[in-house]
């Protein structure tokens, strides 16, 4: 016998900035950091270097020890050590007179510094220079110089170098705030003349700089406002490095506005490409501005163009500063003074859905949500320094990732303005989904601690089977997210009255939920008439409002958006879904007059007006392959599709 619940497909539009991103795998450094390394005193650690077994460190500092050492040796600026052991390098003690902002290595294995100096050594060389890595000897053949201002920033990308400052020539040619140079030999590179001028306010710089792995993309942070006589603000992307080298058509509005904190000339501090360079992040301070990025981290997508190009994500602090970032292994790490991450609802305070991270957290690459990453900069002994404004460098060594700071503590340990969390004892974080298979069960709520359970292979509805679920009650809203089920529940015991409870999932048997009460509760779960999860993302509606809702979620601690999203439709009233499930490609959802009905679903297949490509269709049931068909043997009553407990697994 056939059933007969009416199919429908809509029309499914996705926000105008990129559409979801699907879910990888993310090799997490381990968050207690190493214990070896040295320590700096006095100033602060700015850069890092490698070379073999050797690791380079630069800042404002004065003095260095090495890990248990009970004095400390004078070296002001510039350091090495031993990354196996952390004993200093005693033979390389180069001399300089002015801090050390940026370290890169040359293809031939030489070390180039750049920072805020005059002399190295005792001779004139301002802000740029090449040493050799065993001794700190100045290499007097490299020519490369900076002829005044600060050299905040060197990449070495093939043998080209790249630099950025706050300098107006190099090598006694005009060169406003970038340039390029021979690696090798420093000879400037007059292909390359891309300028950037006209601070916000006060001095001009490039504050940040990053250039892509494939070496013909780069992104720049800073204090101005124009390269090449183009309206760039605080931002510019640069292409066609490996021909001619032109300002790209990318531009975003999202740093032009002021910040509410005025002793913020600019607000952009820092930028990073991701491993494959499809994408760049960029950290800022400032304080609050309606429609500006302040105090956020942003992704933006590399291959985009066009003006006023919103980020894919923003992940906001809520009125603290992010100073450093650093894209590497599928995860997104982010340093500065801030308290908490996930904040947009709280202004110097913790708002609704906001995450503890004392200024050191990891994000997800595909939402910017926080992982269970939570080192924090603290753990500093009486009498240092126990919370600076900045943490200057965060770095992907071949170990790990380096953090380079003005404070002296870090993971409740005292590691004087530099520490290391390794990565050989971190974790991977799985790429994580809704499940794929394009067959399995449907559960649907029938009652307190009960489901019914019916195979789904698409089209075909099979015979309902009774299942016993003691574990699932007062259950409203409920997704599958691998072998997780996220569900929630009524419970007088939390502050809104209800949670988000999370259970295992196997053999078909809901486990006992592991998330106390009150966890997630901020947002009211029990309003959900219905939830699934894909692309991570959370979709779901409320009763008696006709509009589909998304918020991020991360399962790596099951962490939910602070903003939520409303994706705008047509051709379904979601006032009367019940309960939904993302099954192969369609979603499938219950409706208030028991009927179960589906549309396909892709948020990432968009045309140009950001609308997901559906075909309409009201095809009776049997008459087009698109329908789902409910068939039941003669005899056997169908389950009314009421519920907003529906969920989708293999087993």
């Amino acid at each position: 016998m056939l059933a007969a619940p009416v199919l429908l497909a809509g029309l499914l539009a996705v926000p105008a900035q990129a559409g979801p991103l699907t879910p990888v795998a993310m090799a997490l450094t381990n968050p207690n950091p190493v214990d070896n390394t040295p320590h700096a005193q006095n100033g602060d650690a700015k850069a890092f270097a490698e070379i073999g077994s050797t690791i380079y460190v630069g800042g404002s500092f004065t003095s260095v020890k090495a890990a248990g050492a009970a004095s400390w040796t004078t070296r002001n600026y510039l350091f090495a050590y031993d990354k196996a052991t952390g004993a200093l390098k005693t033979t390389f003690a180069p001399q300089l007179d002015g801090a050390v902002h940026a370290l890169a290595i040359s293809p031939d294995g030489r070390l180039i510094v750049g920072g805020a100096f005059k002399t190295v050594n005792g001779v004139e060389r301002k802000n740029l220079v090449q040493l050799d890595p065993n001794t700190g000897a100045t290499i007097a053949s490299w020519v490369g110089r900076s002829d005044g201002g600060l050299v905040r920033r060197t990449v070495v990308a093939g043998d080209k170098l790249y630099i950025a400052g706050a300098f107006a020539w190099v090598n006694g040619t005009a060169h406003s705030l970038l340039a390029r140079l021979d690696a090798r030999t420093g000879a400037i590179d007059p292909t390359f003349q891309i300028d950037a001028s006209v601070a916000r306010t006060e001095q001009q710089l490039v504050w940040g700089l990053d250039v892509a792995p494939d070496g013909n993309t780069l992104v720049a942070v800073g204090n101005f406002t124009k390269v090449n006589g183009l309206d760039r603000n605080q931002v510019v992307l640069v292409e066609g490095l490996k021909g001619t080298p032109k300002v790209a058509n990318w531009s975003t509005q999202r740093y032009v506005a002021p910040c509410t904190i005025r002793g913020f000339p600019f607000y952009a501090r820092d930028v990073d490409f991701s491993d494959d360079g499809s994408y760049f992040v960029i950290a800022a301070d400032g304080g609050r501005s309606a429609g500006a990025y302040c105090d956020t981290i942003a992704r933006f997508e590399s291959a985009a163009r066009g003006a006023a190009i919103d980020g894919t994500w923003v992940n906001d602090t809520g009125h603290d500063s992010v100073t450093s970032i650093e894209a590497a292994d599928n995860v997104v790490y982010v340093g500065g003074h801030f308290r908490w991450l996930n904040n947009a609802n709280g202004d110097d305070s913790a708002g609704a859905g906001a995450i503890n991270r004392y200024g050191l957290g990891a994000l997800d690459p595909i939402n910017g949500m926080p992982l269970v990453w939570n080192p924090t900069r603290s753990g500093a002994p009486s009498g240092t320094t126990a919370w600076g404004p900045i943490v200057w460098e965060l770095w992907r060594g071949s170990d790990g990732i380096y953090a380079g700071f003005d404070s002296d503590g870090l993971g409740n340990e005292y590691h004087g303005r530099l520490g290391l969390f390794p990565l050989a004892s971190g974790r991977t974080v799985p790429a994580t989904n809704a499940p794929a298979a394009a067959s399995g069960y449907l559960y649907l709520g029938t009652g307190n601690g009960q489901t019914t359970k019916v195979s789904f292979n698409g089209t075909t509805i099979g015979p309902p089977v009774t299942s016993s679920q003691p574990n699932l009650t007062a259950a409203g809203a409920a997704f599958s997210i691998g072998d997780r089920l996220y569900w929630s529940r009524t419970d007088a015991a939390a502050p809104q009255g209800s949670s988000l409870q999370v259970s295992a999932f196997t053999g078909g048997t809901v486990g006992a939920p592991w998330v106390s009460s009150g966890f997630n509760d901020w947002y009211k779960p029990s309003t959900m008439s219905g939830a699934f999860y894909l692309d991570g993302r959370m979709y779901y509606t409320r009763a008696g409002t006709g509009k589909l809702f998304y918020r991020y979620l991360e399962p790596d601690g099951s962490i939910i958006g602070c903003t939520e999203f409303t994706l705008p439709s047509v051709g379904l009233n979601w006032a009367n879904v019940r309960g939904m499930a993302w099954v192969n490609g369609k979603l499938v959802y219950g409706n208030t007059d028991g009927a179960l009905r589906s549309v396909p679903f892709d948020g990432t297949a968009v045309d140009g007006a950001g609308a997901v490509l559906v075909a309409m269709s009201r095809t009776p049931i049997g008459s087009s392959t698109r329908s789902v068909a409910y068939l039941s043997p003669r005899g056997v009553t169908p389950p009314k599709w009421t519920s907003p407990t529906l969920f989708f697994a293999t087993s």
